[in-house]
C-alpha cells in the first residue's frame, strides 16, 4: 500500500522529480558505453501495476497532510515523521522520497526506465491522465526515449500523448555520425535521429538531445563534431545537453579501449571537439547545457544564437591556457577541488595534486580517466 517501484537513473535536470517506473530496464541495452541495466531483462509494467504505484504515492501524501494538519503550527515536525513510520507503517525510504518531492512543490515527475515511449500509446495516455488526476500540482512530466522507438510513432500518436500530459522527452542521441553510431552499437542512424527529433518538436514536446564528446575516439573526433552539428541543426531541439564520454570499467567501450580498438581523446581533445561542434550550430534556438559532472567545462551554458560567443569563450579560455594551467585545472576539477573554470586559480595545493597524479598515472589524461570512472 505504501510502496512504489523506482528504477536506477534519471537525468540531472529531474533532481526534484518523483520517479515513477513504467518500464523496467532498456529494450535495446547494447550501447557500448553504457554500464546501466546490464544483465537485466526488459519488461513492460501493466497499467494496473503503475496505477497502484500512483495510488501508493497518493496515499503517502494524504497521510503526510493528515499528520501535518494535527499540528497547531501546520508544519511538519520530527514527531510526525516517527508517527508516519511507526503508527502508519510507511517504509522510511518511500516516506523520504515523498517528503522530498512535497518539499519542492510536487511539480515534476519522471517516467522510468530507459524508454518509456515504447509503451503502447493508449496505455501511456491512460497513465498520464491518471497521474494528473491524482496530482494536479504537477507542471511537468518527462521521460527518456530512443530515436528508433519514436520513428515508429505517428504524429497523431505523439500529439495525443503530449495532450495527455507528457511535456518533455530526453533522447540519448550521443552522436549524429553514422560511423560513430555504428562503432558504439547505438542501433540508430543520423537520419533516424533527425526524423524522430522533428516529430517530437512538431508534436509540441520539449526535446532534450544528448551529445557525447569523445565517443568517436581520436579517429572520429572531427566527424563526431561535424555530423552531430548537422543533425542538431536539422532538429532544433529545446536543449542540447553535453555528456562527456567516460569508458567505464566493465563496458564494451572500455574493452575496446583496453584492446586498442578505440583510442580515447585527451581531456583537451574533448574540449576542442565540443568547441568545434558548438561553432557549427547555425539557425537554431536551442539551449546548450553542460549540466553534468563528467564535463570538464561546466561553465559553458547559454541560449542560441545570442549566447554562442559566450559559450565558445569558456572553451577558448581553457584551450588558450598554458599546459601547466590546463593540467592543474583538470586535476582540480576531477578531484572536486574546483567546479567552474571561472573559479580556477593555480595554487600550490593543486600543483602538488597534479604532480602526485602524474607520478601515479604517468599522464594527467590517464589520471582523469581513472578519476572519472569512479563517479559513474
Amino acid at each position: 500500500m505504501y510502496e512504489f517501484e523506482m528504477g536506477p537513473i534519471r537525468p540531472p535536470s529531474e533532481a526534484y522529480s518523483i520517479l515513477l517506473r513504467i518500464t523496467r530496464n532498456c529494450p535495446w541495452n547494447k550501447c557500448a558505453f553504457c554500464p546501466v541495466y546490464k544483465g537485466q531483462k526488459f519488461s513492460l509494467r501493466s497499467v494496473e501495476e503503475i496505477k497502484a504505484d500512483i495510488d501508493s504515492m497518493y496515499s503517502i501524501a494524504q497521510k503526510i497532510y493528515g499528520r501535518i494538519s494535527q499540528n497547531v503550527s501546520g508544519e511538519f515536525e520530527d514527531s510526525n515523521f516517527h508517527q508516519l513510520l511507526n503508527e502508519d507503517g510507511i517504509p522510511q525510504y518511500y516516506l523520504q522520497q515523498m517528503l522530498f518531492w512535497m518539499h519542492y512543490g510536487m511539480k515534476s515527475l519522471f517516467l522510468q526506465d530507459a524508454d518509456s515511449m515504447v509503451m503502447k500509446p493508449k496505455e501511456l495516455v491512460e497513465i498520464l491522465k491518471y497521474i494528473r488526476e491524482r496530482f494536479p500540482s504537477i507542471e511537468r512530466i518527462t521521460c527518456y526515449s530512443r530515436s528508433k522507438t519514436l520513428v515508429a510513432r505517428s504524429i497523431d500518436e505523439l500529439k495525443e500523448i503530449r495532450s495527455a500530459g507528457l511535456n518533455r522527452i530526453h533522447i540519448g542521441m550521443e552522436s549524429g555520425s553514422d560511423a560513430v553510431l555504428k562503432l558504439i552499437n547505438k542501433g540508430v542512424t543520423g537520419a533516424e535521429h533527425i526524423n524522430s527529433g522533428r516529430k517530437v518538436v512538431e508534436a509540441g514536446f520539449e526535446l532534450s538531445e544528448y551529445f557525447m564528446p569523445g565517443i568517436g575516439g581520436k579517429n572520429l573526433t572531427d566527424e563526431n563534431a561535424e555530423e552531430t552539428a548537422k543533425v542538431l541543426n536539422a532538429i532544433n531541439p529545446d536543449f542540447i545537453r553535453i555528456r562527456t564520454t567516460t569508458p567505464v570499467p566493465g563496458t564494451e567501450l572500455r574493452r575496446m579501449m583496453d584492446d586498442g580498438e578505440w583510442v580515447p581523446l585527451s581531456e583537451k581533445g574533448k574540449v576542442q571537439e565540443i568547441r568545434n561542434m558548438v561553432s557549427l550550430l547555425e539557425g537554431i534556438t536551442s539551449y546548450v547545457q553542460s549540466d553534468h559532472m563528467m564535463n570538464l567545462i561546466e561553465d559553458a551554458n547559454g541560449k542560441l544564437p545570442e549566447d554562442k560567443d559566450s559559450i565558445l569563450s569558456h572553451f577558448d579560455r581553457f584551450l588558450n591556457m598554458s599546459e601547466n594551467d590546463q593540467e592543474c585545472f583538470i586535476v582540480g576539477r576531477r578531484t572536486g577541488q574546483i567546479r567552474f573554470l571561472a573559479d580556477y586559480t593555480r595554487t600550490a595545493q593543486i600543483e602538488n595534486a597534479r604532480d602526485r597524479m602524474k607520478s601515479m598515472y604517468g599522464t594527467i589524461d590517464n589520471a582523469a580517466l581513472e578519476l572519472s570512472g569512479r563517479f559513474i
